[in-house]
């Protein structure tokens, strides 16, 4: 299974593949991608920089273009085809229809890979991006079992990549319109989930409070550790008389699939995705660094693998939240 790890800019590239990473996944600066964030991304001078660090090292690089423009937005994309076409990138991963169809006519040599951001759940889905665009491979969004992967993999030739480790998003990738509603802007049209002009940290004698467009999304004591902002990882009054302050759709977690690496190495599973960036090298070189370790554990004797301890520390450390799940991948009913 190949190891595929974020790069938000040089230094993640760079700590990605000095760590082991296989491939790493970047995407252009401006509102084509899904992690629209001031300071984070590539522009087209250290495109060619990136791509031959990553191929000095051994590793592939995918650019991101996942997200549906507006009808004002079409025309960067476009140069964002161009670019990953241009300039020797190992495969464009792409969202939206329209953009599938134009790669796939102008440049029929880059590889195509279908984004979570393309919210395909069934084999169905799969093929029919494969017989239209061609499309080789496909990121699984974090809402099926580990039985409905193995079923998607059973009836279609499109390689399977799915997210190993990373924050755990309880949207189907693709289909949210939370950000939205409070921003007017979602990571499926203007590339950032909470936009950053719109959040307001503001300390008050009840806590820091941390507000989304004006809405208030959290409040976190003294001390407390406050994630980024989002409407589906807030804390709301709950409850009959409105009293009780909880999270009301789901409380910050990270998706950790080390205990089922040799499931998902059995079913088929081409690719191991890291989640994250948003985040900093260092993150991106430990978590890099343990999945590197623990892949080549697992591919070297599958039926005795066990995760180490010291991996799993490794890995609580720089989560998410206060927990780790297997998300939708545990459901023993499907």
């Amino acid at each position: 299974m190949e190891l595929v790890c974020p790069a938000g800019g040089l230094p993640a590239l760079r700590a990605a593949v000095d760590h082991g990473a296989d491939a790493v996944y970047l995407s252009l600066r401006g509102a084509t991608n899904a992690r629209n964030f001031p300071g984070l991304n590539f522009d087209r001078k250290n495109i060619a920089q990136a791509v031959s660090y990553a191929h000095t090292g051994g590793a592939k690089v995918y650019m991101t273009l996942n997200m549906y423009p507006q009808p004002d937005r079409f025309e960067p994309c476009l140069e964002v085809i161009e670019t990953a076409a241009t300039q020797g990138l190992d495969a464009l991963i792409v969202a939206d229809l329209g953009l599938l169809r134009y790669a796939a006519a102008h440049f029929p040599g880059l590889p195509l890979h279908l984004s979570v951001q393309g919210s395909a759940t069934t084999y169905a889905a799969l093929n029919f991006y494969r017989e239209r665009f061609g499309i080789r491979r496909a990121v699984l969004p974090r809402v099926l079992s580990l039985a409905q992967v193995a079923k998607v993999i059973d009836k279609t030739e499109v390689d399977i990549e799915v997210f190993g480790f990373g924050s755990l998003c309880v949207m189907v990738e693709g289909r949210c319109l939370l950000s939205s509603y409070a921003t007017g802007e979602s990571p499926n049209t203007q590339g950032a989930c909470s936009p950053a002009h719109a959040v307001r940290w503001e300390e008050t004698p009840k806590g820091r409070e941390a507000r989304l467009n004006g809405v208030l999304i959290d409040r976190f004591d003294p001390g407390e550790h406050a994630g980024y902002p989002v409407i589906c990882k807030g804390r709301y009054l709950l409850g009959e008389e409105g009293q009780q302050i909880r999270y009301a759709i789901e409380e910050p977690t990270s998706l950790n699939t080390l205990d089922i690496l040799p499931e998902l190495l059995r079913i088929g599973v081409k690719a191991i995705k890291v989640e994250g960036r948003q985040r900093s090298p260092a993150y991106v070189a430990q978590v890099t660094q343990v999945m590197r370790a623990a892949l080549d554990a697992c591919h070297a004797n599958p039926e005795h693998f066990k995760p180490r301890p010291e991996w799993m520390a490794t890995l609580a450390a720089v989560g998410e939240g206060r927990s780790q799940t297997l998300g939708a991948l545990h459901r023993s009913w499907q």
